[in-house]
C-alpha cells in the first residue's frame, strides 16, 4: 500500500471517532441501504408482474419456491460472505497473492456448490414441491419457475459471490453499480417476457436468470485488470483446502441463518396450505414481499451503524457508542413503523399492487393487519442484534438473530394455529416478534453496561 493510500485508510479511520455521529451513520447507512433493499425490489418486481400477468396461483406457486430459494442463498452465502471477509482480512495484511487465491476458489467453489444443488433439487423437484405444499394447482407453476432458476444457478452464485469480493476489496460502488445494473435489466424483461411474448412464469425466471448472468460478464473485466486489488488468474482456480476451510469457517453463521429462513418458509409454508389452502400461501408472497423489504432497509441501517460503533467501541469512546446505537434504533424502528402504517392503514392498495383476484386480496388484507401488528418493535430487537455483533458479542448477536427467526417463530407456527387456524398462522410472527423484542430488551439492560466497560466475559 503506498504512502497516499495508508494516509486516506487512516484519515477515513479517524473520521469513525471524531466526525458527527449523525452524519457517519447516514454516510455509511445509505449505500448498505440501496445494496440490501435492491434484493427485495428484485423479487417484489418479479411477484408483481407474475400476479398482474400471469394469475394469484402463479402468485401462490412462487411462494411455494422461496424455501428452495433461500437455501440456495445460504449456500451463496456460505461462499460470498465468506469469501469478502478473507479477501478484506489478506488485503489488510498485505498478503495480495492469498487474496487472488480466494478470489480463484470463491469461483471454484461457486461453480461446484451451485451445480451441485441445481442437479440435486432438478432430479427431485417435484417431490420437494409437493413435500413442501405445493397442490395440483400450484405445482406446474413452481416446477416451471424452478426449472429455469435451477438451470441458471450457476450464474447467480458466480455473480453474488464476485460482487461481495469485489465490494470487500474496496470497490463498493462499483458493486453497487452492478447490483442496480441487473434489477434495471430484470425490470425491464420481466414484463416484455410475460405480457409481450406470453412466456408466463417461465418469462419471469429467465428475466431474473438473463440478468444475473449479464451481471457475472460486467462483473468479470473488474477482475481481469492489472490495477485491481484483487486479480483473477486461471492458476488461482486451483481448489485450495485451507482457503476452502477458511471461508467455509467464516461464512457458516450467514449459512445457518439462511438456512433457517429456509425451513421457517417450509413451515409456514404447510401451516398455510392446512388451514387456508393455495390462496392463503399466495398471501404469504404479497405479505413476505413487504415484510422482507423493510428487514432488509433495516439490515443496511444496522451495517452503516456497525463499523462506527465497532471503531468507538475499540477507542473506548463509549459515549460514542451508544449516542450510534440510539440514532440507529430510531432510524431501524422508523423503517418498521412505515411497514407497520402500510400493512395496517393500505392492506388493500398494497394487494392490489400483485394482483386483482378478490380471494387472494381478502386473504393478504388478512395476513397484512396481523402479520405487521406490532411491526415497529422489529426494528429495535434488529438493531440491538447488529450492535451486539459490531461490539463483538457473536453468541449474543447469533442468540438474538435465531430467537426470532426459529427458537420463537417455530414453536408458535406449531402451537397457535391449533387455537385459531387461519388467523393463528399470521400471528405466529407478531407474538414471536413481541417475545424476541422482549428477549432483546433483558439483554440489553443486563449486558449493554458490562460490554461498554470492559467486563463482560
Amino acid at each position: 500500500m503506498t504512502g497516499e493510500a495508508s494516509q486516506l485508510v487512516e484519515d477515513s479511520a479517524s473520521a469513525l471517532g471524531e466526525e458527527s455521529v449523525g452524519k457517519l451513520l447516514v454516510q455509511y447507512s445509505l449505500p448498505a441501504v440501496i445494496s440490501t433493499s435492491v434484493a427485495s425490489l428484485y423479487n417484489i418486481v418479479d411477484r408483481v408482474f407474475i400476479g398482474q400477468g400471469v394469475g394469484p396461483m402463479a402468485i401462490s406457486g412462487l411462494a411455494l419456491t422461496f424455501p428452495m430459494m433461500n437455501l440456495a442463498a445460504a449456500f451463496g452465502a456460505l461462499v460470498g460472505a465468506g469469501a469478502a471477509a478473507l479477501v478484506s482480512i489478506r488485503l489488510g495484511q498485505g498478503r495480495r497473492q492469498e487474496a487472488h487465491a480466494i478470489l480463484g476458489n470463491t469461483v471454484f467453489l461457486n461453480f461446484v456448490l451451485s451445480s451441485a444443488y441445481a442437479l440435486v433439487c432438478f432430479l427431485l423437484l417435484d417431490k420437494i414441491l409437493y413435500a413442501m405444499g405445493a397442490s395440483p394447482q400450484t405445482l406446474p407453476y413452481a416446477r416451471q419457475f424452478m426449472q429455469i432458476i435451477l438451470l441458471g444457478n450457476v450464474f447467480t452464485h458466480v455473480y453474488l459471490g464476485l460482487n461481495n469480493v469485489m465490494r470487500a476489496s474496496g470497490y463498493p460502488r462499483k458493486a453497487m453499480a452492478m447490483t442496480l445494473l441487473t434489477v434495471g435489466i430484470n425490470v425491464i424483461l420481466a414484463p416484455l417476457f410475460i405480457f409481450v411474448f406470453h412466456w408466463g412464469i417461465r418469462g419471469a425466471a429467465t428475466a431474473t436468470v438473463l440478468a444475473q448472468a449479464i451481471g457475472a460478464l460486467c462483473e468479470f473485466p473488474h477482475f481481469l485488470r492489472p490495477d485491481s486489488s484483487v486479480r483473477f488468474h486461471l492458476s488461482c482456480l486451483r481448489p485450495n483446502t485451507r482457503i476452502i476451510r477458511d471461508i467455509f469457517a467464516i461464512g457458516m453463521s450467514n449459512f445457518v441463518i439462511l438456512f433457517c429462513a429456509s425451513f421457517v418458509s417450509v413451515t409456514y409454508n404447510l401451516r398455510l396450505a392446512h388451514y387456508g389452502g393455495d390462496y392463503a400461501i399466495g398471501a404469504f408472497g404479497i405479505v413476505n414481499s413487504l415484510a422482507n423489504l423493510a428487514v432488509m432497509v433495516t439490515i443496511g441501517v444496522n451495517m452503516g451503524m456497525q463499523p462506527i460503533a465497532g471503531y468507538n467501541f475499540g477507542a473506548r469512546r463509549f459515549s460514542r457508542v451508544r449516542k450510534v446505537f440510539r440514532l440507529a434504533v430510531l432510524a431501524a424502528s422508523s423503517v418498521t413503523t412505515c411497514g407497520f402504517l402500510l400493512g395496517e392503514l393500505f392492506p388493500r392498495m398494497v394487494a392490489r399492487a400483485f394482483t386483482v383476484d378478490g380471494e387472494l386480496i381478502a386473504q393478504a388484507v388478512l395476513g397484512l393487519r396481523l402479520t405487521f401488528a406490532v411491526y415497529p418493535i422489529n426494528g429495535f430487537q434488529i438493531a440491538t442484534s447488529g450492535f451486539f455483533q459490531a461490539i463483538g458479542r457473536a453468541r449474543i448477536s447469533m442468540l438474538l438473530s435465531l430467537s426470532r427467526q426459529v427458537l420463537l417463530l417455530i414453536p408458535a407456527l406449531v402451537i397457535l394455529p391449533g387455537f385459531f387456524g387461519l388467523s393463528g398462522v399470521w400471528l405466529a410472527g407478531p407474538v414471536s416478534d413481541l417475545a424476541a423484542a422482549l428477549v432483546a430488551l433483558m439483554l440489553l439492560r443486563t449486558q449493554f453496561h458490562k460490554s461498554l466497560t470492559g467486563t463482560l466475559a
